[in-house]
């Protein structure tokens, strides 16, 4: 797929771009709204099928020759939104479901803001993005403190399930 010129993307690249910011807005709702992401919610099932059409369609994208770093997180994210559903239905987890769930959907949003701010850094402004690639010291430096920001999170939301104080409107029943 050749270049659409914006940002140098292709037509897969924007539509993908697209749906990513559909689920890390659905994702933020989610979290704000109930403190947690999850399929009990109408704004966590956004966020996690958005997510799994940006993992998809990000698959088609090789803007650096073949499979790369981009595509094994698109893998994990896979991974973790799988966990995130099973416990989510009670599977495997027993009374740590909630928990579990509650740390694979957190991960998975995680996963939204890495490229985010690798893609954004080393393209924009235009003609002269801030970072010269995806390997700059500066990267890592803030995939740390979102590392960081995640488990604060995770943190505190597992910190709320324990208190009992669960914000989702209905527990997810399987085949739903």
């Amino acid at each position: 797929m050749a270049a659409t010129g914006w940002l140098g993307l292709t037509s897969l690249g924007i539509v993908h771009t697209a749906i990513s910011l559909i689920a890390v807005i659905a994702g933020l709702i989610a979290l704000f709204r109930y403190r947690e992401i999850t399929l009990r919610t109408g704004w966590g099932q956004v966020f996690v099928w958005t997510t799994v059409l940006t993992c998809l369609t990000g698959f088609g994208i090789f803007q650096h020759g073949g499979f790369g770093k981009p595509h094994a997180l698109g893998i994990l994210t896979l991974v973790a939104l799988a966990v995130g559903a099973a416990a989510g239905r009670g599977a495997f987890f027993g009374q740590a479901s909630r928990y579990v769930e509650a740390a694979a959907f957190s991960a998975s949003f995680l996963f939204h803001w890495i490229p985010a701010f690798t893609e954004t850094l080393t393209r924009l402004p235009l003609g002269a993005p801030l970072l010269p690639n995806a390997d700059a010291p500066e990267l890592k430096a803030i995939t740390a403190v979102l590392g960081v920001l995640y488990l604060v999170g995770v943190t505190l939301q597992i910190k709320r399930l324990r208190g009992g104080k669960p914000v989702s409107p209905a527990p997810v029943r399987a085949g739903s």
